[in-house]
């Protein structure tokens, strides 16, 4: 099954019988006496009743329950099983079969640090060990995050791009890492090595764990970045704006005043949203209009704040990105964007009344509404 096809099913359903036999084809030709059937069986037990992790987390208990009982032996049967190493960081392909493996290394590889990191070196560069590694940090964080660092200088960038992303605080569907949210120390290392990686593929993984520790720290990104800003390349200075971007939504002074960003004086705004009442699945055109009535030009950074409606009554806000531009005094600048009205993996949209507001370079300037349907 190709990611395509798989494009065409629920993303659980990318995990079912077809993906179990695959996945024991894979390790059989590593390993002949792996058993097949016994796999197919015990993967694929109850998995219509199961969700994603849950899926994957029943393809890595049949794992243990088909391999040899010594882990490191079962975690060189699984390297061995692995697909060739990814071509470039651009290419596509079907790595997410390997997940199960990843989450076997998380299961049972924590007390065997050697095997399980060398394991996660090589699915690194076939699909990703970024979930893998959590247990680690948190059960071994001093030797894990010594052996990352270690790993900053491989030559492979997959490699290097795991060394930040598998480490960052908040990772989108990885566990929490709560000691590093409360001391962000242990990953200004890893982040300073790879600053200035050649791969923007690396250095947006940079950005990212930047962004993740800006919402617990944020003076101390700020004063990392204004380090960084010093004589800094281009890919440098993309890092620092993409890691301070959710601080520029949330109006930060010193973050908006460090990308040149200065406090709004003299500019007048309005707002309209049309249709004023779609329906979910539906889009509104967002039209504004600024003018600046100051004596002096700036630079403004101009988002949007959507809050939703919930069906306790309350609303959840959102910032979107609009665009960033320079105003001159006396000038005037429309804008348009459309913005979609569905559901994604991470928001359900309900019917009410939602509230839209123009925010420029952190001030909320105009607002609307519009009325979302079923």
């Amino acid at each position: 099954m190709t990611t395509e096809e798989n494009q065409r099913k629920a993303f659980k359903d990318w995990f079912d019988r077809e993906a179990a036999r695959g996945l024991a084809r894979q390790v059989a030709a590593a390993w002949p006496a792996f058993p097949l059937r016994r796999f197919d069986r015990t993967a694929s037990e109850g998995l219509e009743a199961l969700e994603f992790q849950g899926r994957v987390q029943r393809f890595s208990d049949a794992l243990a329950a088909c391999l040899p009982e010594d882990v490191p032996v079962a975690l060189d049967i699984l390297t061995r099983s692995l697909p060739p190493e990814l071509p470039n960081c651009e290419a596509v392909t079907d790595g997410w079969l390997q997940w199960p493996i990843g989450q076997f290394i998380a299961d049972h590889g924590v007390p065997f640090l050697d095997a399980s990191m060398a394991a996660m070196t090589a699915l690194t560069t076939r699909f990703s060990s970024e979930f893998a590694i959590r247990p680690f940090l948190i059960e071994r964080p001093a030797e894990t995050y010594k052996r990352l660092y270690a790993l900053t200088s491989h030559p492979n960038p997959h490699v290097r791009r795991w060394c930040s992303e598998g480490t960052r605080p908040r990772l989108p569907w990885g566990r929490r890492l709560q000691a590093l949210s409360r001391d962000p120390s242990p990953s200004w290392p890893i982040l300073e090595a790879l600053k200035d990686a050649p791969e923007p593929y690396v250095r947006k993984s940079v950005a990212n764990h930047l962004n993740d520790i800006a919402k617990d720290h944020p003076d101390l990104v700020i004063a990392r970045c204004c380090a960084w800003l010093k004589k800094a390349p281009p890919g440098r200075q993309w890092i620092v704006r993409h890691g301070l971007r959710t601080l520029i939504k949330q109006g930060h002074p010193e973050a908006l005043a460090l990308l040149g960003y200065a406090p709004v004086e003299g500019i007048k705004a309005n707002l309209r949203a049309a249709p004023r009442n779609p329906a979910i699945g539906d889009s509104i055109e967002l039209k504004a209009t600024l003018r600046h009535a100051g004596s002096t030009a700036c630079r403004v950074a101009v988002d949007y704040v959507v809050h939703f409606a919930r069906p306790s009554g309350k609303t959840s806000r959102r910032v979107f990105k609009w665009t960033t531009l320079d105003l001159e005094p006396g000038g005037e600048v429309r804008l348009a964007k459309k913005h979609p009205l569905r559901h994604t993996t991470i928001r359900t949209l309900h019917s009410g009344r939602h509230r839209i507001e123009l925010q420029v370079n952190g001030l909320r300037l105009a607002n609307c509404t519009f009325d979302l349907r079923p």
